[in-house]
C-alpha cells in the first residue's frame, strides 16, 4: 500500500514539473508533456500572470525615473537580496529545488550579457531580479555598432542554453525528473527570448539582418499570444511597437552599416541557437513523458 502511494506522489510530482515547465515560459494555459490530451491544468496561474505583466509594467515605467534605475544599480546586494526573494517566491509554488535551480538559471542568462559586455568595454550594472519576469541588467554605456548590440543580446541566450543542457545532461546521468524540468524551462525560457522583438533578446539580435525582422517578430508574437493570451506577452508587443517605429525615426544607417560577413556569422548564430533550443527543449520534454509514462 505504501509503495503504491510513494508510486502515486512520485507521478504527481512529475506531473507538476511538466506543469510548471510549460507556465514559466508564457504563464499561459497549457498541457504538461505527460498529460492526456484536452486535460486541462489544474494549475491556476491566472494571479502569475498579472504578477508578471505587472512586474513588466514596473521595468518599463520605472525605466523612465532614472534617479529610481539609480539606486536600483548602486544599492549594495541588489542582486543577492533579489535573488533571494525571487527563490522564496518561487519555492512557495513549486518547492525550494527547482526554485532555486530556476533562478541560477536567470543568473546564467544574465551573466552571459554581463560577460559580452565586459568584453566588449560596456559598463554594466549588476543583475536585478523580479518574480515571473526574470532579471535584468543594466548597460550603462552605448554599442558602439549594431554588431556589438548583437553579440550582448546573443551573449545572454547562448550561455542560458549552455546552462540548460547542462541541467538536461545531469539528467540523463542521475535520471531525476527535476533536472529534466529545468533543461526543458530553461531552454523554453531562452528561446522565449529569441523572438526577434525589443525589449526580447532576439529584438537585439535580428536588426544586424535587416531591421525588417522586427515585423516577423511582431507577427510571431501576436500568434504567441493568441494562443497563451498572456498579459506579459501582450505588454512585450505594446513595447516592441513602440520601439519598432521609434527605430524607424531614429534610424542611422552608420550604426548599421556592417561588413557582409558579421552579419552572416550572427544569421548563422542566431538561427543555430534557436535548433540546438528546440532540440533541447524536444529531448528533455521526451525525457519527462518517459517518466511520466513510467517508460
Amino acid at each position: 500500500m505504501d509503495q503504491t502511494r510513494r508510486k502515486e506522489a512520485e507521478q504527481k510530482r512529475i506531473e507538476n514539473l511538466q506543469i510548471v515547465a510549460r507556465h514559466l515560459a508564457t504563464a499561459g494555459p497549457a498541457e504538461g508533456p505527460g498529460q492526456a490530451a484536452g486535460t486541462r491544468s489544474r494549475l491556476d496561474t491566472g494571479w502569475l500572470k498579472r504578477w508578471g505583466a505587472l512586474g513588466l509594467l514596473l521595468i518599463f515605467v520605472l525605466g523612465k525615473f532614472k534617479w529610481v534605475l539609480a539606486v536600483l544599480k548602486f544599492a549594495k546586494f541588489s542582486t543577492l537580496i533579489t535573488m533571494v526573494a525571487s527563490v522564496w517566491v518561487y519555492a512557495t509554488l513549486w518547492g525550494f529545488p527547482f526554485a532555486l535551480g530556476f533562478v541560477l538559471l536567470i543568473f546564467v542568462h544574465e551573466a552571459g550579457h554581463a560577460l559580452v559586455m565586459r568584453q566588449q568595454k560596456i559598463p554594466a550594472g549588476a543583475p536585478v531580479f523580479i518574480p515571473f519576469v526574470g532579471a535584468v541588467i543594466a548597460m550603462k554605456g552605448l554599442p558602439r555598432d549594431a554588431h556589438v548590440e548583437a553579440l550582448v543580446g546573443i551573449g545572454g541566450p547562448a550561455l542560458g542554453t549552455l546552462g540548460a543542457l547542462l541541467c538536461l545532461v545531469v539528467g540523463w546521468v542521475t535520471e531525476h525528473q527535476i533536472w529534466y524540468a529545468l533543461a526543458y524551462t530553461g531552454l523554453m525560457i531562452n528561446l522565449f527570448n529569441m523572438i526577434p522583438i525589443p525589449p526580447l533578446d532576439g529584438g537585439r539580435i535580428t536588426p544586424v539582418l535587416s531591421r525588417w525582422v522586427w515585423v516577423a517578430g511582431l507577427a510571431i508574437g501576436v500568434l504567441v499570444f493568441l494562443q497563451t493570451r498572456s498579459p506579459l506577452l501582450f505588454l512585450i508587443l505594446l513595447i516592441g511597437v513602440f520601439t519598432f517605429f521609434k527605430n524607424f525615426k531614429t534610424y542611422d544607417p552608420a550604426y548599421y552599416n556592417l561588413p557582409a560577413h558579421k552579419r552572416t556569422a550572427i544569421g548563422v548564430s542566431y538561427f543555430g541557437l534557436l535548433a540546438v533550443m528546440a532540440l533541447g527543449m524536444w529531448m528533455a520534454g521526451q525525457a519527462l513523458q518517459n517518466l511520466g509514462s513510467g517508460a
